[in-house]
């Protein structure tokens, strides 16, 4: 049996995925969790741990464009449509949602993997609603949100948003140079953060978490734009990312007679089967179920709020987060940093509705830790 050319780096995606499955289910790589140990218990070990995962997708993912490998304007991170409220709004949405989902699109894919049937119920919600916001009708809503705040950067003389070719147009340095002193100063600076933890450097599962994540978003990269360059065939250049890919997976699932499997999907089913069959391996896998009615209710609403939110952003942690970042895109930037503040709001309010004192009281005492007294 001879495989297409796009079945070919779809099961090269599919492999690569496997091992990020396996990873992330051994080390319990997640970014919400790295987040709710910093703000929870104030341990930021797990959160350095994700940085290593960036800082080496950076440094490696920048060393194949500035060596000319692949082309990073080719990729939705670099476009010069710059929609800076999607970006915001759909990051701080999606942030709330892992929150009280329980965790990001990655994590959930890992966790169906182990048999936990409470992130298979929010996976499935989680599809629709990115679905309905791709080309459904929430399409509408996030037309409405980026159609009217899109800045064209074509307009201020830039062909993408990429910060290289912001620092080369502001100093005068020649786009490679610039390139080279921001992935040293920028991904070089991140590990170095993240390897000052001793428990980072020193404990092998925090060093495969983050060499191994990184890695393998550097691998998708060379995937679809090395191996999957083809003047007759061409393979849109993209990496690691979950949040478009499970609505076009559950499509392609319903429609597979009349649908072609691409490298987005073969990540998320490749996820799933390499965290899967790890747990068989280790013993691991467990059913899992919800609790009560409020479980239920909070992974329904995380699930709706990160397929929305995901797409508006255009990605999730992982997709922004690391495989967005990566590129050294500004819009990547912001969307991070927005789904990181929507996690944190989240779990303050979490903490203080525990007191039992109502919503407002918990909002109140949000505010106070979180904004800057007079």
């Amino acid at each position: 049996m001879e495989f297409e050319h796009y079945q070919k780096i779809a099961l090269y995606g599919f492999l690569v995925a496997m091992v990020f499955g396996a990873i992330a289910n051994r080390t319990h790589f997640c970014t919400m969790g790295a987040i709710s140990d910093w703000v929870n218990m104030g341990s930021r070990t797990r959160f350095r741990v994700w940085l290593l995962a960036m800082g080496v997708a950076i440094v490696g993912t920048q060393w194949l464009a500035l060596s000319g490998r692949i082309d990073l304007s080719e990729t939705i991170y670099h476009g010069p449509a710059f929609t800076w409220l999607g970006y915001i709004l759909g990051g701080f949405l999606f942030g709330i949602g892992m929150t009280i989902g329980s965790g990001c699109g990655q994590r959930t894919l890992v966790r169906v993997g182990s048999g936990n049937l409470k992130s298979l119920v929010l996976l499935l919600i989680l599809a629709i609603s990115a679905y309905m916001t791709l080309r459904g009708l929430l399409a509408l809503l996030r037309l409405e949100i980026n159609n009217p705040t899109t800045i064209d950067l074509a307009e201020k003389g830039l062909s993408t948003q990429s910060f290289t070719e912001i620092i080369s147009n502001v100093t005068g340095l020649s786009p490679g140079l610039a390139g080279v002193i921001l992935t040293v100063v920028i991904g070089g600076g991140v590990i170095f953060y993240a390897l000052k933890d001793r428990k980072v450097r020193t404990e092998f599962d925090n060093l495969l978490a983050g060499l191994g994540v990184g890695l393998v978003i550097v691998a998708a990269w060379y995937i679809t734009g090395v191996l999957g360059f083809d003047d007759f065939d061409p393979i849109p250049v993209e990496g690691v990312s979950f949040i478009s890919p499970v609505g076009n997976t559950l499509t392609y699932l319903m429609t597979y007679t009349g649908s072609s499997i691409n490298f987005g999907i073969a990540l998320v089913l490749g996820t799933i089967a390499g965290s899967f069959l790890y747990s068989l391996f280790t013993g691991t896998l467990r059913l899992e179920t919800f609790n009560d009615r409020g479980d239920l209710l909070n992974h329904l609403y995380g699930g709706v709020l990160m397929g929305f939110g995901g797409v508006l952003s255009l990605g999730c942690t992982i997709g922004q987060g690391i495989t967005g970042m990566s590129t050294l895109a500004p819009g990547s930037l912001l969307a991070l940093l927005s789904i990181i503040a929507g996690c944190v709001v989240t779990l303050k309010m979490q903490y203080y509705l525990y007191d039992e004192e109502g919503v407002w009281h918990a909002v109140k005492c949000t505010a106070a830790d979180l904004l800057p007294s007079r």
